[in-house]
């Protein structure tokens, strides 16, 4: 599809140059030509008006007036290696013209191919991690209907089941939901002077339920920052990596909180004693529905792949970015960086 549009637009670029550079050879041809013709036609003239004194001064037998004139066919010569000339030079630009529209078509199709491709992703992907919840409910609700004596207990295990992996799909859908809404052009609305500790206070008490299911201790080192930002995409990003940090560490371990401010940034560190991550799987844990082997496999941590992937986006919001440390079995470290003030 894009190698046909590649070519239709490389022809609309050589179509377009190519009237443009015809245009102006003619009119060149024209000008040039015209102005030839004018300085053959005042030469006869002027021969013409000093004709006569010229043969008192030099009587020269035999010399007729067409001699001391511009050749006529030396004018049409000139003419037609004119015409010639101009007709290698458009020749050439039509080449270098396709050529260069090739190459440009190319780039100016390759984010949209881009776009496509990763959209075509997102919705294979997306479509893949949709099935396995509505397969396992599609298939639960199917074999306990064949049973005819379900007892009142029973029934109730199913639904909570049922109820479990509509969970799923709603957190995912959620998830879906808050991607594309951060992956859109849209500003935030920034708010000066946010207090950080207020914003971590109101994230770890999002995730306290967890935190204390697996005794984990969180470490809030925090100091009173200022910070400019928008204090629900700052919340959700600060829960997004407390709830990674818890779900990857084991029991009763801790999580520490620091920041720090210098004249160019803000940052931001949540370290934890979890599991880690392997250095190879480090540059795709941003990208979408990637889960690390590890943690698919043997850990069981559930998830979608989804939450590094939506903290990215908020920090570039921000014009910020994010570090990663990690040692397998010893802890991973992120530190959030965000630009001292942020445009309001």
């Amino acid at each position: 599809m894009f190698r046909s549009a590649r070519i239709k637009l490389t022809f609309w670029y050589t179509l377009i140059i190519m009237l443009i550079s015809i245009f102006f050879s003619v009119a060149i041809y024209e000008v040039l030509t015209s102005e030839l013709d004018r300085v053959e036609r005042m030469q006869r003239l002027r021969i013409e008006r000093q004709l006569p004194q010229f043969y008192d001064l030099f009587p020269i037998p035999n010399l007729q007036p067409k001699h001391l004139f511009i050749d006529p066919e030396l004018v049409v010569e000139t003419k037609n290696r004119l015409f010639l000339i101009l007709g290698l030079i458009n020749f050439s630009i039509l080449a270098i013209s396709t050529a260069a529209g090739y190459l440009l078509a190319g780039k100016t199709l390759r984010p949209i191919a881009n776009m496509v491709k990763d959209q075509n992703r997102f919705i294979s992907d997306a479509s893949h991690e949709l099935r396995t919840p509505l397969t396992s409910l599609k298939t639960e609700i199917e074999v306990n209907l064949r049973d005819k004596n379900l007892k009142p207990d029973q029934l109730k295990k199913i639904l909570l089941s049922n109820l479990e992996e509509v969970n799923h799909l709603q957190y995912l859908s959620d998830n879906l939901i808050k991607f594309t809404q951060y992956q859109k052009n849209t500003d935030l609305n920034i708010s000066k002077n946010l207090s950080l500790l207020s914003i971590f206070d109101e994230s770890i008490k999002m995730i306290a339920k967890l935190a204390k299911y697996k005794n984990i201790v969180i470490k809030n080192n925090i100091t009173n920052l200022k910070i400019d930002g928008n204090k629900d995409s700052l919340v959700e990003l600060f829960v997004i990596f407390l709830d990674n940090a818890i779900k990857y560490s084991p029991d009763k371990t801790a999580i520490t909180l620091t920041s720090k401010k210098t004249a160019q940034q803000i940052s931001v560190s949540i370290a934890d004693q979890g599991i880690g991550i392997e250095e190879s799987d480090i540059l795709n844990i941003f990208d979408r529905f990637y889960r690390v082997n590890k943690s698919r496999n043997k850990d069981r941590v559930t998830g979608y792949g989804l939450g590094l992937s939506i903290a990215k986006q908020i920090v570039e919001k921000y014009n910020g970015n994010i570090s990663v440390k990690s040692k397998i079995n010893s802890g991973t470290t992120f530190t959030i960086n965000f630009p001292a003030e942020q445009p309001v």
